[in-house]
């Protein structure tokens, strides 16, 4: 294989090649993922659904460098990732990946606005663009009053989109998310879905696993995985309107 991987339009934004990732447990294999072929367009939004211990969390944690692969090859923007040290991945993630977790994972000495900064100020950002970046995704999500406010005083909610803004801060090629709805009520998880939705309509690429079949209604594909392999590979129908939205109509946020 070359050292780049294109599509018909460029570059891959993500692609792995027979990927297997088998943990050692009590001295006994387990194979958490068994030998994934994916690739991810630029611009596409792929949900990643399965039962619990299908290997959802893993695939993304690799595709993101946070978890090494037993074998197998990671492409990241048309160019090989799996063969990358530590150092260079960490690299890689602070220019072109942004991740959202479950569980936040937001500094607790920052405060909201210094939380939200920082990977575009390490990503080589102007103060004033990063500032002025910040300030768009809080006021998108409702958290402008929070800026100077401690992760400690925020709700799970308001966590959970401050870390949001955080993974879109340096505008990454790849958004990785993993459950970012998973601990949010109907109204948070509004909110998330409805910015998720409009970075996605101005080309972001998304890989995100969820149990959710409304935040899989967002998305322009739906991969299931059982027992670490992918069992469907498809596309989402278009979602027809509904005259007037409701709390129950997350899903119609696509547009």
């Amino acid at each position: 294989m070359s050292d780049r991987v294109t599509t018909a339009t460029g570059p891959s934004a993500l692609h792995t090649v027979n990927l297997v990732k088998i943990y050692q447990t009590g001295g006994l294999p387990v194979h958490a993922v068994r030998g994934i072929d994916l690739l991810v367009e630029p611009g596409e939004f792929v949900a990643i659904m399965g039962p619990s211990g299908s290997g959802k969390s893993t695939l993304v944690h690799m595709l993101g460098g946070l978890d090494t692969r037993t074998s197998g090859e990671i492409w990241v923007d048309g160019k090989r990732a799996d063969t990358l040290n530590e150092s260079a991945w960490a690299i890689l993630r602070r220019q072109k990946i942004g991740f959202v977790f479950q569980f936040f994972n937001l500094v607790d000495n920052m405060t909201v606005a210094d939380n939200v900064e920082l990977p575009a100020l390490l990503g080589g950002a102007p103060a004033k663009h990063a500032r002025e970046r910040r300030q768009y995704l809080l006021g998108e999500l409702g958290l402008t009053d929070k800026a100077d406010a401690a992760p400690a005083q925020l709700s799970g909610g308001e966590q959970q989109r401050v870390a949001l803004a955080r993974a879109l801060a340096n505008q990454p090629q790849v958004l990785l998310a993993d459950e970012p709805t998973g601990n949010l009520d109907s109204r948070n998880t509004r909110d998330v879905l409805r910015l998720i939705g409009e970075v996605h309509r101005q080309g972001q690429t998304i890989v995100m696993v969820t149990h959710d079949a409304r935040v899989a209604g967002l998305a322009d594909r739906v991969v299931t995985l059982l027992d670490g392999q992918i069992v469907d590979d498809g596309l989402m129908a278009p979602v027809r309107r509904r005259p007037k939205s409701g709390a129950g109509d997350v899903v119609e946020l696509h547009g």
